[in-house]
């Protein structure tokens, strides 16, 4: 059971989608206005839900919006409705931050498969979290972290990072599979009230591909997915 954000002004098709999440035991909460979805789900204090299923086109602000608003500080997983069918639209939605997509009409047993399998890839990306917690090292073979004495080897080999550097290779590589925004990541690491240049993220990333030994060595789990941010790639064999 999940509970799930649905943002969509249509309204016979709002309730459709309702009553197919419920049916699948679902709490389903339905926001017909964009921009009382930007409130809901962006606004402090706000509950987060564990998926938010968001139309393209909607009054007030679009769904591209919210959904670039959302990843500045959020990592909610994003399902996208659109009306929409070229590529460009898709692959917008796509950049942004949104982790999969339905164009419009669809069937409601293509959209229970689409959220279960959502849901199903978050909840073991939080089963790898917990296993991967704020003390505990992690050791994936050819690359350790130690948070409580904050070393890290690659290859064997000790790898000096400043303070900023541990701690944003330790955020990715303990949540394996997940993308992270650069604001989100600069909001998480930097603080919020950071006032720096734009490219922070990006040149920190640089510097620790460069530290943890370039092509070939566990830099290369580093990936970046172009608009969007940066994720960690556990090794294939799981690590030790």
């Amino acid at each position: 059971m999940a509970d799930i954000v649905v943002v969509e002004d249509e309204r016979e098709l709002a309730t459709l989608v309702e009553r197919a999440l419920r049916e699948e035991g679902h709490r389903v909460e339905v926001i017909r206005d964009g921009a009382a979805a930007l409130e809901r789900l962006t606004g402090p204090g706000q509950p987060e839900p564990d998926l938010i299923v968001l139309d393209l086109m909607l009054p007030n602000v679009d769904g591209l919006e919210i959904c670039r608003r959302v990843r500045q500080s959020k990592i909610t997983p994003i399902l996208m409705l659109t009306a929409r069918s070229t590529e460009l639209d898709r692959v917008l939605g796509l950049e942004l931050g949104a982790d999969d997509y339905l164009t419009k009409p669809f069937s409601l047993r293509e959209l229970q498969a689409r959220v279960s399998a959502i849901l199903r890839r978050v909840e073991m990306m939080r089963a790898l979290s917990r296993t991967e917690d704020g003390t505990t090292r992690i050791d994936h073979g050819d690359l350790t972290i130690d948070p409580l004495s904050r070393e890290v080897t690659s290859r064997g080999q000790p790898v000096h990072l400043t303070a900023k550097e541990f701690d944003l290779l330790h955020l990715l590589a303990a949540n394996p599979g997940r993308v992270f925004s650069r604001d989100y990541l600069l909001h998480r690491v930097w603080g919020e009230d950071y006032v720096g240049v734009d490219r922070t993220v990006d040149t920190h990333i640089l510097r620790l591909r460069k530290k943890l030994g370039g092509p070939g060595s566990p830099a290369e789990r580093i990936v970046t997915l172009w608009g969007v941010g940066y994720k960690y790639e556990r090794p294939r064999d799981g690590g030790a």
